[in-house]
């Protein structure tokens, strides 16, 4: 109910300002008009079609992060002298902005699907990889000793103890690169000019005259399919990692807040009719 009210005031405050004249409208249309269009272009079949494609690049580029990221954390994290080998490497190529490398991707890729690929991958590979070995060096170190102790090899530690401890750490990083490849699939788009998609939709419409609705109607896509994708991996993560720290606490939150019936008998009570040797006193 806050998340609710605070979206309320926010568009309670941009339709008061735009309305009271405090901001032209070519700058700011009324935030009901803005909803409006973005309401309207869900009927818009050539519209939902560039939001296709731009989640199919985003769903290629995060799973190809996935499938570099995860086995090369694992592998780093696992034999310190390969990580020792590439750490320079990896630090001088992380801090390069993804969105820097699209004139050399697109030269190399052209302007299609492949250049957002490409670009959504490289930037969305960081947080998986740096979670996957952060989740490594806090694995349980008395469980891989057992292991250890009774014969297992270091394949079997990893499978059976470093993996499934690593794991609530991937999914966390997953669902950072998640946001980054929305991010750069519609930056991308935005970018190149031309194809298909939501960024495209929102380059077109800031060349138009008056676009700003069009604009603003499409971040308003953007943004409601950003929470989408949040609110689903979390949902996942929660239901997958229950034991973690941060699930536990919001788990005992809810029971907290939960409306007990006042009927119903607290646990570890017993009711009256429930105790033969219970007497009731007036």
């Amino acid at each position: 109910m806050l998340g609710v009210l605070g979206v309320l005031l926010a568009f309670g405050v941009c339709e008061a300002v735009s309305r009271a004249g405090i901001v032209r409208r070519s700058y700011l249309p009324p935030a009901s008009e803005v909803l409006a269009r973005a309401v309207e272009l869900a009927g818009d079949r050539a519209f939902l079609d560039g939001v296709g494609a731009t989640l199919r690049a985003w769903a290629l580029g995060l799973g190809l992060a996935c499938a570099i990221a995860i086995p090369l954390g694992l592998l780093l994290g696992s034999v310190p002298v390969v990580d020792d080998a590439v750490r320079a490497i990896v630090e001088f190529l992380r801090p390069l902005p993804s969105v820097a490398l699209i004139p050399l991707v697109s030269l190399l890729l052209g302007s299609g699907t492949e250049t957002k690929v490409a670009l959504i991958t490289y930037a969305s590979v960081w947080p998986i990889l740096f979670n996957t070995v952060y989740g490594l060096g806090e694995t349980d170190p008395l469980a891989k000793d057992t292991l250890r102790a009774f014969g297992f090899g270091r394949l079997s530690v990893l499978l059976h103890v470093e993996l499934p401890g690593t794991a609530p750490f991937i999914a966390a990083g997953i669902r950072i690169s998640a946001a980054i490849a929305l991010i750069l699939a519609v930056a991308t788009e935005i970018l190149a000019g031309f194809g298909e998609g939501l960024g495209i939709f929102i380059a077109q419409a800031g060349t138009a005259t008056d676009g700003t609705r069009d604009v603003l109607a499409g971040v308003v896509w953007a943004g409601t399919l950003g929470l989408v994708v949040d609110g689903v991996l979390v949902r996942c993560e929660r239901r997958a990692f229950p034991w973690t720290p941060e699930h536990r606490t919001s788990a005992q939150r809810t029971r907290e807040h939960r409306p007990r019936d006042a009927s119903a008998p607290v646990r570890g009570e017993r009711s009256a009719a429930a105790d033969p040797d219970h007497e009731v006193h007036p």
